[in-house]
Order: structure tokens, then sequence, then C-alpha cells
């Protein structure tokens, strides 16, 4: 079992960045594809991004290309999200995942995202 823990969410201006990080234990994560994923108040939970096994291949919504950039570090077990050009729209919940074939079956805690306008 992958155990996922999501941290360097906080409040930003609009505009601004963040970095996320997914540190995972128990497992490598090296045999999981990794997806990050967001819940903003009253909303489903929606993907924002994923990333292969070896980090090749890397997808993202249509909200988030362009501003934002998943990697991963292997060696270090952790899975990063680069936000820039923050909105206020993007203020959510940012929770990390992994899985495989798209289908993600562990899942992190989250961390909270507050973009102030």
């Amino acid at each position: 079992q992958v155990q996922l823990v999501e941290s360097g969410g906080g409040l930003v201006q609009a505009g601004g960045s963040l970095r996320l990080s997914c540190a995972a234990s128990r497992r490598t994560i090296s045999n999981y594809g990794m997806g990050w994923f967001r819940q903003a108040p009253g909303k489903e939970r929606e993907f924002v991004a994923d990333i292969n096994l070896n980090g090749g291949i890397t997808s993202y919504a249509d909200s988030a290309k362009g501003r934002f950039i998943i990697s991963r570090d292997n060696a270090k077990n952790t899975v990063y999200l680069q936000m820039n050009s923050l909105k206020s729209e993007d203020t959510a919940v940012y929770y990390c995942a992994a899985g495989s074939y798209g289908l993600y079956k562990y899942w992190g805690h989250g961390t909270q995202v507050t973009v102030s306008s």
C-alpha cells in the first residue's frame, strides 16, 4: 500500500505561484502513474494533471495547461505540482493519487490552496 502526503498549499494572491509536493511512503511510486486532482467547495473532484511512471508523458486539464507543471522525482518518492499565474478559481483542496492505467487506487488527504483576488 502507498501512503501519500501532500504539502505546500496555502494562501496566495491571484497571479502568484505555489509548489505542491506529494511524498509517498511504504512503497516506491516508480511503479505507479501519479495524478493531481482538486475539489472546490460545492463541486465534484476534478482532474488537474497526471504523469506516467518515468515522467516522460504528462497531461493536463484545460484549466491547468500553460500554468501548471507536474513532475516527479522517483529517487525522492515525490511528485510535484508547480502552479503559476494562480486564479481565484484555482481555490480548492488538492489531492495526489497513485495508480495504474488511469485507475487511481491510493489517495492522499489533500492540501488546501486558497487564491485571493
